[in-house]
C-alpha cells in the first residue's frame, strides 16, 4: 500500500510510444490528445508507484509484466482492451505474449468500449 502520493505517477497502461507504434493509420493530433488525456475509460490512465513506471517505460507485455504474477490475467485484459478501445495493432512478439498470457487466464473476460 503506497501512503505517500509523491511516489504515485499517474501511467499511460498502453505506453505513449507504444501506442504511437500501433497505430493502424498515423493519427491526428486530436486523436492522440483525446488518447494521452482519456478520461472517460477507467482503464487507459492508472495510478501506479513510481518505481513501476519506470520499470514498465514503453515497453509491452513481450518485454514487461508486473512483478505479481497474481496481476497477469488482468494486467493482459486491460491492455488488450484499450489496444481494442483505440483501435491498436500488436505486433507478433507482443501478440505471442498475450495469447500465452491467455492461455493460463481462461475465465479472464476483456472488456471495454471503443473510443470515440
Amino acid at each position: 500500500m503506497v501512503t505517500d502520493a509523491a511516489r504515485l505517477d499517474v501511467d499511460h497502461f498502453v505506453p505513449l510510444a507504444e501506442v504511437f507504434d500501433s497505430e493502424r493509420t498515423p493519427w491526428s493530433a486530436a486523436r492522440r490528445e483525446a488518447y494521452a488525456n482519456d478520461q472517460d475509460s477507467p482503464d487507459t490512465l492508472i495510478a501506479v508507484t513510481a518505481a513501476s513506471n519506470r520499470s514498465k517505460a514503453d515497453k509491452d507485455p513481450a518485454e514487461w509484466l508486473p512483478s505479481d504474477a497474481a496481476y497477469h490475467c488482468a494486467y493482459a485484459a486491460t491492455w488488450v482492451g484499450t489496444k481494442l478501445r483505440w483501435d491498436l495493432a500488436a505486433d507478433e512478439a507482443e501478440r505471442d505474449a498475450l495469447l500465452g498470457l491467455a492461455e493460463d487466464c481462461p475465465t479472464t473476460v476483456v472488456v471495454y468500449e471503443p473510443a470515440p
